[in-house]
């Protein structure tokens, strides 16, 4: 799908770099086009936590799921905005990173580097295993762990050779994805008005009958946004290749408005149909709902397509993790909160040394899961779950800052401004601590937010030492 047009300021001001300059050796490459960043902001949010989690939201509120997917995704959907006018005018690879160091302080860019480098790497690796399970299911000979150290092979060569191979890459694994949203939404339109063969509609039986809205109350609703909200994690990496594009603030502009609207209309449609067309009490957590839908619509081997799906889904999150952990690792590599041996790039513009150190987190855990199944993975990624809402509080306290800070200084760089500044910003800041909150109160979310609130301070810790011993 086109990206709608953004209009270029009549005279686009020539900005300074927004880092110090580096070494031609360390420098990526402009090779991302506006595309490429269009499609990045769509994929990196539709994955597997809207296939597969969407089944444990619409099991916790019923019905009432959209109203836990609404807020998750107004929270999202501004903090893409505040990360698409941080990239648009300071365009760096190391992002969100960068932007704390710059408004809260050296350490905090320390922290969130470190901590977005780590969960990223473990990720990656989970979803090479979910991706292995769901080939094993179709080729039962073919041992987890061989195909998931395939996958991490293939993709770590991809990324290895230059960022236009992986933007392509991405663009048709995001498009894949977006084609089985639509289909899917439409499908369910198709049924809803009674226009499919054979399939009688449901009308509003669904979403009012088997308790109503909202069976478990506004309890349910809370259980439901702490499920769903880490679905639209992903989104962070269109800030970083916002670095490599040839015009960062059209790209980032141009693909930050496209999304934000497709975003909310891909999730909240596609759920809206689950519930709909799905009793939720038919609903289990841990398992995609979406392929329970097609079999009532009589569509032909729907477990298999959604598993397809599913399976792009999660092949196209490792690309575009294996990308953003790899970027960041760069950057502070070149901020020398890293070894400065990972800086140096490829003649193609590929960190390949940030690449390969970043995937080999992956290599080192999938033999060993697959040794001791249950005992590496899960436990590695219950501290995961917790860290993506604190770097986005983060996020949301750097634009606090820096927004300010570029209004006084270089209003010029604002090309794509958040509206309702400061009160959007403050506002997301309020809602974040308190999900954060909340999930210390939940028995089910204080492990995941325990961990990660942990490996956060510890990481704190130590860029603290840092700074003081440098």
């Amino acid at each position: 799908m086109a990206a709608p047009a953004a209009t270029r300021p009549p005279h686009p001001p020539q900005h300074p770099p927004a880092e110090p300059a580096t070494p031609a050796e360390h420098s990526l490459k402009p090779q991302l086009a506006s595309r490429h960043l269009t499609m990045l902001a769509l994929g990196g949010v539709i994955g597997a936590g809207l296939f597969v989690g969407s089944g444990q939201g619409l099991a916790l509120a019923g019905p009432a799921v959209l109203v836990s997917y609404l807020v998750a995704a107004l929270i999202a959907l501004a903090i893409m905005r505040m990360l698409g006018e941080l990239a648009a005018a300071l365009p760096v690879s190391g992002s969100f990173s960068v932007y704390a160091d710059k408004a809260l302080g050296p350490w905090a860019g320390f922290t969130t580097g470190w901590l977005y480098w780590w969960i990223t790497s473990i990720a990656i690796a989970v979803e090479a295993m979910a991706a292995a399970g769901i080939v094993h299911q179709w080729i039962p000979g073919l041992p987890n762990w061989v195909a998931a150290l395939a996958f991490m092979a293939l993709f770590t060569g991809l990324n290895t050779l230059s960022v236009k191979m992986f933007g392509e890459a991405e663009f048709w694994f995001a498009s894949l994805k977006v084609a089985a949203v639509i289909a899917f939404i439409a499908l369910g339109a198709a049924a809803l008005f009674g226009w499919l063969p054979g399939t009688p509609s449901p009308g509003t039986a669904h979403l009012t009958g088997h308790g109503g809205f909202a069976p478990h109350g506004t309890g349910g609703i809370l259980a439901a946004l702490l499920a769903v909200i880490f679905a639209f994690g992903g989104m962070e990496v269109i800030a970083m290749a916002a670095a490599e594009s040839a015009d960062p603030a059209l790209a980032v502009s141009r693909a930050v408005r496209s999304a934000i609207w497709r975003i909310a209309l891909f999730y909240i449609g596609s759920v809206a149909v689950l519930a709909a067309l799905l009793p939720w009490t038919a609903a289990e957590p841990g398992r995609s709902p979406y392929p329970l839908v097609l079999e009532r619509l009589g569509i032909p081997a729907a477990g298999t397509v959604t598993e397809a799906v599913i399976l792009v889904a999660l092949l196209s999150a490792l690309n575009a993790n294996l990308y953003g952990t790899s970027r960041m690792l760069h950057s502070l590599a070149l901020r020398r909160d890293a070894p400065a041996a990972l800086a140096p790039v490829s003649s193609k513009g590929a960190p390949r040394r940030a690449v390969l150190a970043s995937a080999a987190l992956g290599f080192l855990c999938i033999p060993l899961e697959a040794v001791r199944p249950g005992a590496v993975l899960p436990v590695l990624a219950e501290a995961m779950g917790g860290a993506m809402l604190f770097m986005w509080l983060t996020v949301a306290a750097s634009h606090l800052v820096l927004r300010r800070r570029l209004e006084r200084t270089e209003p010029e760089r604002l090309v794509l401004r958040t509206p309702g500044f400061p009160g959007i910003t403050l506002a997301v800041i309020v809602v974040l601590v308190a999900v954060i909150a909340a999930m210390a109160l939940d028995p089910s979310a204080r492990g995941q937010i325990l961990g990660s609130g942990l490996l956060a301070g510890a990481l704190a810790a130590v860029g603290h030492l840092r700074r003081r011993t440098a």
